[in-house]
């Protein structure tokens, strides 16, 4: 049996200091995950249930380090925002992963951006629709190369920030998490059945805002290093 069209590619993440790649089947980003985050976008701040939304596979950005990467800006938009965040990706899957187990399931972690057409967002938010044509734009997921896990183990706290033309816009500590990262996956496990290759944005600290073309963007992550895009 062969297929009708060509196959799409399988979207892939680089893993630093290596030639292997990680193949990517689904992308969860959850949402309002830092207190003061939740707070400037008008929510409550408290231990609510956490929410998820998607982004597509190849809506992901693969980012180098040690150089500057052109970053598209996407049509249909005058106001699109940064948001930095832990990216976690797991190399096994599963049902009704308890809390205590679910950081076996993670296979390493990278910086990475939850680009937003803001404006299309909050249109959507108003028609109680949903989010995809604010957050599922091409390449609206830049991410770092990946570190696995067994290198440099689960980082619970260290400094997340992003920095616009040299000024620093976003600032927090990963310890700020409204849900841990082992809560998240075993809360998405009570959802959906989990498998190697997804993705998880774990949220993003305060002072998200908009970027222009020609602006350059420094996300950074303690023990992750840093990646640089121009907006183009």
């Amino acid at each position: 049996m062969a297929y009708v069209i060509p196959a799409p590619t399988v979207p892939a993440l680089p893993v630093a200091d290596s030639a292997d790649l990680f193949p990517v089947r689904r992308v969860y980003c959850v949402g309002r995950n830092y207190a003061a985050h939740a707070r400037e976008m008008g929510a409550d701040p408290t231990r609510e249930p956490p929410f998820f939304f998607m982004k597509p596979a190849d809506a992901l950005q693969p980012v180098p380090t040690g150089t500057v990467v052109d970053h598209p800006y996407p049509p249909k938009t005058d106001n699109y925002h940064f948001e930095v965040e832990l990216v976690v990706t797991l190399a096994k899957g599963g049902k009704d992963i308890p809390v205590e187990a679910a950081l076996d399931h993670v296979y390493g972690y990278a910086i990475g951006l939850d680009m937003t057409r803001r404006d299309l967002q909050d249109e959507a938010k108003q028609l109680r629709r949903p989010w995809e044509l604010g957050k599922g734009a091409d390449f609206s997921g830049p991410v770092s190369p990946l570190f696995p896990a067994s290198r440099i183990g689960h980082p619970g706290s260290g400094e997340i920030s992003l920095a616009v033309d040299g000024v620093v816009k976003q600032k927090g500590d990963l310890a700020d998490m409204i849900w841990s990262v082992a809560e998240q996956i075993a809360y998405l496990s009570t959802y959906f059945e989990l498998a190697p290759g997804d993705v998880i944005f774990s949220g993003t600290p305060e002072g998200v805002g908009a970027v222009t073309r020609g602006q350059i963007m420094i996300a950074a992550i303690g023990g992750l290093g840093e990646i640089r895009l121009r907006v183009v």
